[in-house]
């Protein structure tokens, strides 16, 4: 099977990219670099914003499945640059959905968007029918862009299966989000050797639905290559026919709990809770968790990687990166 990943450069790009070249799948891995992991198939260098680039790399590639993971992901940096974060991520909808018009159909899409379309949600864990409410600037571009697909999809044909996958870590992870964050500063200290570790977070209490990327990259691959059947029209269905599903564990934890969670492993280092105001959010969702059954129905994926796991794999990449880099990243 012939599979085309955008953001194949990207976190969790990067570790799709393994997950389908160790499946045997024949691996084109998009990102404006181009660059791909080794052995994960082959690169290719496009700028997703220019429409003919993108009609002329699907063409050429004539995937069996395509990935859509390209995107301005950060949330903090969406509120400091919002006309980028909604302009970029527009425009490279539209290229690829057009892209994709233009294939002579046949292809599988796979569409990752993102739990922030829910917002705030009146019930948890949040169902896939559960009204989109952004609650930020990139939680807005991603719901635009899944509508729009959702759109396309009905208007021309398109098998697009849409996955919001919640919040997601794992060794490789840019520090600017949270588990991540926790480990590079935990990684840091050990280098340093300092029997006590301030370590700095936002809002403690705020809660979210965390997954190994690992499963959650297994889930994209499960969704691009399953036959979804009745499960995935009925169990899973947008208002628009457009199957949609959770990639999610169901619980949530605080970062307070990640913070204590580190101390334990961090042992005998002593870490401390320090809340930096200026990462606290004025407009925050409290409590984001998923119900993945639609997704356990339609392919019988379940997480297998517990918190604990991650945490200590993505400490040991931190470990391993700074002695590498020599310097810790800002």
């Amino acid at each position: 099977m012939r599979a085309l990943i955008t953001g194949a450069s990207g976190f969790a790009g990067s570790w799709l990219c393994r997950e389908c070249a160790g499946a045997g799948d024949d691996v084109v891995a998009v990102s404006r670099r181009g660059t791909v992991p080794d052995g994960c198939g082959r690169g290719a260098a496009v700028d997703l914003r220019d429409a003919a680039a993108v009609r002329d790399l699907m063409r050429s590639a004539r995937p069996d499945v395509v990935y859509h993971l390209a995107a301005l992901t950060s949330v903090g940096r969406s509120w400091e640059e919002p006309a980028q974060t909604l302009t970029e991520n527009a425009q490279t909808t539209v290229g690829v959905l057009d892209a994709l018009r233009a294939l002579s159909g046949g292809v599988r899409v796979v569409w990752v968007s993102s739990c922030e379309v829910y917002g705030e949600p009146a019930t948890l864990p949040a169902p896939e029918d559960a009204p989109l409410r952004p609650a930020n600037p990139y939680a807005v571009s991603k719901a635009s862009a899944e509508l729009l697909a959702r759109v396309y999809a009905d208007a021309h044909g398109l098998d697009i299966v849409v996955a919001r996958p919640f919040s997601h870590s794992g060794p490789g992870q840019l520090p600017i989000f949270l588990l991540s964050n926790l480990a590079c500063q935990a990684a840091a200290g050990r280098r340093e050797g300092v029997d006590r570790l301030e370590v700095v977070t936002g809002n403690p209490d705020t809660r979210r639905d965390f997954t190994d990327v690992r499963d959650v990259v297994r889930a994209y691959r499960l969704l691009g290559t399953a036959e979804l059947g009745s499960a995935g029209s009925a169990g899973g269905a947008s208002d628009h026919g457009t199957p949609v599903f959770n990639v999610s564990s169901g619980a949530s934890i605080s970062a307070r709990d990640q913070v204590a969670l580190l101390s334990e492993l961090m042992a005998p280092m002593a870490i401390e809770l320090a809340v930096d105001p200026g990462r606290v959010r004025a407009h925050e969702v409290m409590d984001l968790r998923g119900d993945p059954s639609r997704l356990t129905a339609a392919t019988g994926w379940r997480p297998r990687i517990p918190l604990r796991q991650t945490m200590l794999d993505t400490i040991a990449w931190w470990d391993r990166h700074l002695a590498d880099s020599r310097t810790a990243p800002a």
